[in-house]
Formats: structure tokens, C-alpha cells, sequence
């Protein structure tokens, strides 16, 4: 730092002063980063919103957020693990098994460490296809040409799963694509792929390029093998996604999927994920008017669903202070 003797004074007066009043010098900044998805999905803006609140009163508590765009809910959770990231967003099936070291995570081991703070929107498997691919429905991807989703991505993690469950294979598609969300609607549209899937709130920015560049239609994905994954795991649950939403898509589409949750580790401190709380929560109302996904949330869904892992002390803590914790 440059010392100028004249203004020191004042500027050592103004200093003082502003931590009297409580705000938080540059020497005590602390910096937080929220992993969060692809930036055509929901979770990177959404991400980036609670981010925005979080550093509108950092001069009052320190904290600065910043939102990552990373491959996905795999990759937050190994990233919090690793300590890289403090916050990050994942679907509620892999917040599951990761901290139960169950499916993708067998082999690594469960991540003990990893704690639920809120959940957010619903998350539909989405399958979109060409329109003149002859896909009317997920068994007609058999023998075409699919983006099932990068590695350490949470629609990856559900197509894998549900490909099991029906018996199916990679090998029993023409192409197995692996993606990234940026890339598929593009590809779509290039008849490069067929068809793609994807879990995300609606409406999404990846959907819209897909229906109003070429012309494509979202499938149902039904049967046995929903079922059976809907009944044998909570954290699944049946969805519809509303017709009239994207272009050349005028009827509901039943599919099932998961949620959207924000997770973070034992280690990160109670008061850092208190002021995360407080920046989503004291003016709730403008929070979900920040992105259409979060409009119908309410703090005690946010609180009691979707949240398999233990939850941070901080956050349990509050949410029983505001009465919303069942």
C-alpha cells in the first residue's frame, strides 16, 4: 500500500470511523465461491443472484461471493470436498449419494463432510428431440444419436441410472455424446445429435435455443423403470413441464426428476453461512423474483424438502430461530 503522508490522517480517520459504524475493512474481506452449472441452465443465474445479494452488504460482514460455472452437481460436490468451493448446487439425488458414498460416489467413499443448507426449484428430466428424429418418447432414443451429458454433470449422474434401470447400455445408442450443456442445443439444431437430456428448472435458456432454432419437441420419459426409480428413492419424484412454455411445445410433458439444493461443508464457518442465509432470506420476496425457476418457492419447502444430508448447524440454527425448521 502507498503511503501518502498528507492524506493519511483523514484517510486513518475514515477508517476508523467506518469500523466504528461496523462495516468490514479490506483486510478483512473473505471470498466465497457458489459452483453452480452450465451458464445455460438455471443454476449458474440463479447462482449468480444469490451472489449479487450476498455482496450487496459486504462492506457490513466481509464476505465477497463469487459464482463459478463448473461442470456440474458432481463436480461441485468433489469440488466442496476438496475445498475449492464453500457452496455449490446439485440435484438432490447426487446431495444423496454423495453423502452416503452411494452410485457415482461408491468408490470415493461418503463425503461425511458435506451439509444440506436449502433446496431450491424442481428439476425435470428434460429430453428434447428433432422434431424429424421419429422420437416420441425416451424408449424411441434406442438406436439415436443422444447427448446423455458431460461426466460430473447431475443429468449425467440420472441418465446413467436410468439406462440401468431399463437394461440399456451406452452401446444401445448410435452415439453417446458427452456434451456439455452450453454445447447440446447447438448440436441439436446442427443435426449432430438427435436428441439430448437434461435435468433443469424451466423455463431454460438451453431449452428456448433448442425450440426456437430448429424445430424440436420435448418427449415424455415414462414407465416401469420411472416408476420403480420414483418409489425405491425420495429424493425422485414424478413432474410435469407445462405446454405453451417453448415454441412447437403446446401440450404437458409428464417426465419425473429432482430437485435443485445448495450444499456446503462441516468446515465452513457458522457466521459465512449465516450471511448467506440472511442475503437469500431478508427479502425473500425480491430473491425469487430474481429468475422465473424461483417464483413459487416458499422458506419451508426450501427448508424441509429435498435435503438429505445433515444439515449445517448454522443453517438448522436459523431456520428453527424463524420457526420454518418441521
Amino acid at each position: 500500500m502507498k503511503n501518502h503522508s498528507i492524506l493519511g490522517y483523514g484517510i486513518a480517520a475514515a477508517m476508523f470511523s467506518a469500523l466504528a459504524a461496523g462495516t468490514a475493512s479490506a483486510q478483512d474481506q473473505r471470498f466465497i465461491s457458489l459452483g453452480t452449472g452450465g451458464v445455460t441452465g438455471v443454476y449458474y443465474p440463479v447462482g449468480g443472484a444469490i451472489c449479487r445479494l450476498v455482496n450487496q452488504t459486504r462492506r457490513d460482514h466481509g464476505i465477497r461471493c463469487s459464482v463459478e460455472s463448473t461442470g456440474g452437481s458432481v463436480f461441485n460436490v468433489n469440488a466442496i470436498k476438496g475445498g475449492d468451493l464453500e457452496f455449490g448446487v446439485v440435484q438432490s439425488d447426487v446431495q444423496y449419494n454423495a453423502f452416503n458414498g452411494e452410485a457415482g460416489f461408491a468408490d470415493g467413499g461418503a463425503h461425511e463432510n458435506l451439509r444440506s443448507v436449502f433446496s431450491l426449484h424442481a428439476e425435470p428430466l428434460t429430453v428434447v428431440a428433432r422434431a424429424d428424429a421419429g422420437i416420441e418418447d425416451f424408449d424411441g432414443l434406442k438406436g439415436k444419436r443422444v447427448n446423455i451429458g458431460n461426466p460430473g454433470s447431475g443429468q449425467r449422474a440420472l441418465m446413467d441410472l436410468l439406462i440401468a434401470e431399463k437394461g440399456w447400455t451406452n452401446a444401445d445408442f448410435a452415439v453417446a455424446a458427452e456434451l456439455a450443456p452450453a454445447e447440446q442445443s447447438a448440436q441439436l439444431c446442427d443435426n449432430n445429435i438427435d436428441a439430448f437430456a437434461y435435468t433443469v428448472g424451466h423455463p431454460a435458456g438451453a431449452i428456448q435455443e433448442a425450440t426456437t432454432t430448429c424445430d424440436s419437441k420435448i418427449v415424455p420419459v415414462e414407465g416401469e423403470a420411472v416408476d420403480k426409480l420414483v418409489e425405491d428413492n425420495p429424493y425422485y419424484f414424478k413432474a410435469t413441464i407445462p405446454g405453451g412454455m417453448y415454441r412447437g411445445n403446446d401440450e404437458d410433458v409428464n417426465t419425473f426428476g429432482v430437485g435443485a439444493t445448495v450444499v456446503t461443508s462441516a468446515d465452513v464457518p457458522d457466521d459465512v453461512v449465516t450471511v448467506f442465509l440472511d442475503a437469500v432470506f431478508n427479502d425473500f420476496d425480491a430473491f425469487k423474483e430474481l429468475h422465473p425457476a424461483l417464483a413459487n418457492l416458499t422458506p419451508e419447502d426450501m427448508v424441509n424438502q429435498g435435503n438429505s444430508a445433515p444439515m449445517h448447524p448454522a443453517a438448522e440454527a436459523y431456520y428453527k430461530e424463524k420457526g420454518w425448521l418441521k
